[in-house]
């Protein structure tokens, strides 16, 4: 069962440091059912329930041709989520897994990536299938499902090639 910000044996918190080396624009908000992380799935299912993407202004013009991808890799930002754990027992089995290991919602960077279905555009409002955070929840970032892409380089001398050891 998931709690809010405890800690769990063998888990480990680190102090987080005072100063940011970057900074981040948040270009909307997602619109959800869920307001509760208690409540909120842990994956998101492109059968669950329609959500809304508002992309704020000035960034709405980046929406332009975004109609042609049925699916899309939505970057967002989990602001109510801790960042001091390093090691975590998402299982509350003692058995501490290293966060970079773990698909936690609880890291040092707390951004997250769903692979969400385009339902509809309306203006500078998104409607998908696919979240899995809070009602507004900062959007980071849209971009086209990578998968739907094909390398764009030829193969290279020394490049991996499938069958290699």
């Amino acid at each position: 069962m998931v709690r809010l910000n405890e800690i769990r044996p063998g888990e480990v918190a680190v102090e987080t440091p005072a100063q940011m080396d970057a900074g981040v624009y948040f270009i909307g908000r997602i619109r959800t059912p869920w307001t509760s992380r208690l409540d909120c799935p842990r994956q998101g299912r492109l059968d669950g329930p329609s959500c809304t993407i508002e992309v704020s202004a000035p960034w709405a013009d980046g929406l332009d041709s975004i109609v042609e991808f049925e699916r899309l890799e939505v970057l967002y930002w989990l602001h109510e989520s801790r960042r001091d754990l390093v090691r975590q027992s998402p299982r509350s089995d003692g058995n501490a897994r290293g966060v970079f290991s773990l698909r936690t919602p609880v890291r040092p960077n707390p951004i997250a990536t769903s692979i969400v279905q385009l339902v509809k555009v309306e203006g500078s409002t998104l409607i998908v299938r696919g979240m899995d955070c809070l009602d507004g929840t900062p959007l980071i970032d849209l971009k086209p499902d990578r998968t739907l892409f094909n390398p764009l380089a030829p193969p290279q001398p020394g490049d991996f090639q499938v069958g290699d050891p």
